[in-house]
């Protein structure tokens, strides 16, 4: 059910209808670059500050929501806001309006990339793109350490085992990230505490989508890519990069779905397009199984956020300062921080081919950083779709249309 206004103002909030609020995430999900904080800031100077559809209470729970539950910020920050106002309807039809747009636009350039993949050109873009794809995966690990796991030696100590673990191994990472989450729980809260209702409705949770199948052996190639993507969702924390440790393992490492580089072109795809970045899934499930793997793809990694915001959301919300759910988020997100750190190098192996491409992949990231740190108006939030542009076309001029 709908929540009231809250006292420190939602001033026009009986103006948030359903379709209201599906017309304003439909704009968002087409025009929105910049990542997952620069698409949470959007809505809270769109919602909250100009329209006042949204109270700045309900807002700070989104957020809380967002990170202390499994799924991208952005788009289960949407969701949440979508749900408070206009209910189970409401955060179903303002999902689809925010997923939309980057859904058919992956579609599309999914299937210029199948159709065109024998053009040498196509080739030659995602050559430039890939390491500029690197350089803004290293930029957002960079920038995630800080806020995960900021001064604690204990945090910094699961981040680099969890990267470790994926850089060395290769192994499940859902596996390394729930125990990492335990560990802390255990460390900060004592395992007498651990066994009480919090700790175990918390565990409880990660445990079931660690007994969804990995997909190679279901009977049915969407069944198990479905399956698979259910999976990887269910351990997205925070910035939508970190389902990238995950997607390379199962569909490169694991499942053999895609080679390297058109995983490479996957993220880099994910990176150019508006709205979330875990988008890339559906882009993934198209080079697989055309446009239901895509269907599939898009479905499975969005609906374990979806049903933490209609499901248990409100008991999350009313237990987000419990010392296990502190300690349980922690620890995962500074095992998700380390696990993209991992990523970032495994991916730049093959991404960084020569001189070339280790030029442009330098040149990205500093171009990157210094619109981060001057912060030009107008031009930070469209920073790194306009870098993988431009790394596509000297990609082209390098090596020829």
């Amino acid at each position: 059910m709908p929540s009231r206004p809250d006292s420190d103002g939602a001033r026009h909030a009986n103006q948030a209808t359903v379709g209201a609020l599906s017309r304003y995430f439909l704009r968002l999900g087409a025009l929105g670059f910049g990542g997952p904080v620069a698409l949470a800031g959007f809505m809270q100077r769109d919602l909250v500050e100009e329209r006042g559809w949204i109270s700045p209470q309900e807002y700070r729970d989104g957020l809380a929501i967002a990170q202390m539950a499994p799924g991208p910020l952005a788009a289960q920050l949407a969701m949440w806001l979508a749900f408070v106002r206009t209910g189970v309807r409401g955060a179903t039809l303002a999902s689809l309006a925010f997923v939309g747009p980057p859904f058919l636009m992956v579609v599309g350039l999914g299937w210029l990339y199948v159709g065109l993949g024998g053009a040498h050109w196509v080739g030659s873009l995602f050559y430039g793109i890939a390491p500029a794809a690197i350089a803004i995966i290293a930029v957002a690990a960079y920038r995630l350490l800080p806020l995960t796991v900021g001064r604690d030696p204990l945090l910094w100590a699961v981040a680099v085992a969890v990267g470790l673990i994926t850089y060395f191994t290769q192994s499940e990472v859902a596996l390394a990230f729930l125990a990492a989450g335990l560990l802390v729980v255990l460390i900060r809260v004592g395992p007498r505490r651990v066994a009480r209702a919090v700790g175990g409705r918390l565990a409880g949770v990660a445990i079931l989508s660690l007994l969804l199948p990995g997909g190679a052996t279901d009977p049915g190639l969407l069944v198990g890519l479905g399956l698979f993507f259910l999976k990887a969702g269910a351990f997205v924390f925070g910035s939508g990069l970190a389902i990238v440790p995950f997607l390379h393992q199962g569909v490169v490492i694991e499942h053999g779905w895609l080679t390297e580089q058109q995983f490479l072109d996957a993220v880099a795809v994910g990176l150019i397009t508006p709205g979330p970045v875990v988008i890339t899934a559906a882009f993934i499930g198209f080079l697989v199984a055309g446009l239901p793997g895509a269907l599939v793809g898009a479905l499975g990694v969005f609906l374990p956020a979806y049903l933490f915001v209609v499901v248990p959301g409100r008991w999350i919300l009313r237990h987000k300062n419990a010392v296990p759910v502190r300690a349980f988020v922690a620890g995962v997100s500074a095992a998700a921080a380390g696990a993209i750190v991992a990523a970032s190098v495994i991916l730049g192996q093959g991404a960084i081919r020569d001189a070339a491409t280790a030029v442009i992949g330098v040149a990205a990231l500093l171009a990157i950083v210094a619109v981060r740190r001057w912060r030009p108006p107008r031009l930070e939030r469209l920073v790194e779709p306009l870098v993988v542009v431009v790394a596509g076309i000297a990609g082209v001029l390098l090596r020829g249309a």
